[in-house]
């Protein structure tokens, strides 16, 4: 039987809402037909909905991260914040760090954020050919306390290790336990060496385990597990968290599929290692209140 956890922190979530079509623009069309269903992620959802769907989880708080559109991302951090009391969440906001004309218009975003009490960090939203900003806009994430959240593929992790290399003050989260995209063999060898290069940074740099359902079209431990495994070998129990990404992984299974393939990576590990992965550790990284 497998060992659930006593309680979640769920480090990945989008509280969103279609009918905002300036900020979501890419929910207004869901796919016809492909893999998943596609209903699943192309909806309303609103912490009720987290709520109910991850009830039988004692999830006690989680993270918001930014999804609205370049700069409404900005936007959406602020009043996401504002509304967490009235709906019982989110606990942490991450927010967005959209391309900007120069370092002092990005460190501007960054600050009219920080207004928002729950705010703790940034991920990039903007192409994916330049996952890192400017040194500059690093120092100003470093300086400020704030979490940088790395997003990008395996094509990109070692580039990201390269750029991220020296920012030891700085809390990095790679995303999506680095987000491959393919169950190939050479997608594998590509990814495993820039999760190597990332976790060989320091102790600054943990691992988000998330977002693996989208791309690998799954939520069966036989599919995840070996992804999931590596990237805790590599990265430690101290430096990892499990994440939902729902609603968008929910197009491959329901909230329980998830977290039961989660709970079987983590069953033989002890009680203070699990604790650390489901909820600990992102309390600490994200500082929740």
């Amino acid at each position: 039987m497998t060992v659930r956890p006593t309680r979640v922190v769920d480090a990945h979530v989008h509280i969103w809402d279609p009918a905002r079509s300036d900020w979501y623009p890419y929910l207004a069309h869901p796919p016809a037909g492909g893999a998943g269903e596609a209903s699943r992620m192309f909806r309303r959802f609103d912490v009720g909905t987290y709520r109910a769907e991850s009830a039988r989880w004692n999830v006690e708080k989680f993270v918001n991260v930014a999804a609205a559109t370049g700069v409404h991302s900005i936007e959406e951090a602020i009043e996401l914040d504002a509304r967490a009391d009235a709906e019982g969440g989110p606990d942490v906001v991450i927010g967005g760090l959209p391309p900007t004309d120069s370092v002092a218009e990005a460190i501007e975003l960054l600050d009219r954020q920080m207004a928002a009490y729950r705010f703790r960090g940034v991920r990039p939203m903007g192409p994916l050919d330049r996952p890192v900003p400017d040194p500059e806009v690093l120092h100003a994430l470093q300086e400020r306390g704030l979490v940088f959240e790395l997003m990008t593929h395996p094509d990109q992790l070692q580039s990201g290790a390269e750029r991220l290399a020296g920012f030891d003050g700085l809390t990095v989260v790679v995303e999506h336990t680095g987000w491959p995209r393919s169950n190939t063999d050479e997608e594998r060898a590509l990814w495993t060496r820039g999760i190597e290069a990332l976790a060989g940074l320091g102790e600054n740099v943990v691992c988000k385990l998330s977002g693996l359902a989208m791309p690998l079209q799954s939520m069966d431990i036989d599919v995840l597990g070996p992804w999931l495994e590596r990237a805790i070998e590599a990265f430690g129990v101290d430096r990892c968290m499990f994440a939902s990404n729902f609603p968008v992984d929910a197009m491959y299974g329901t909230f329980d599929d998830l977290y039961t393939t989660f709970s079987t990576v983590a069953e033989g590990l002890d009680g203070s290692s699990r604790e650390k992965l489901f909820a600990a550790n992102a309390e600490r990284v994200y500082r929740f209140r």
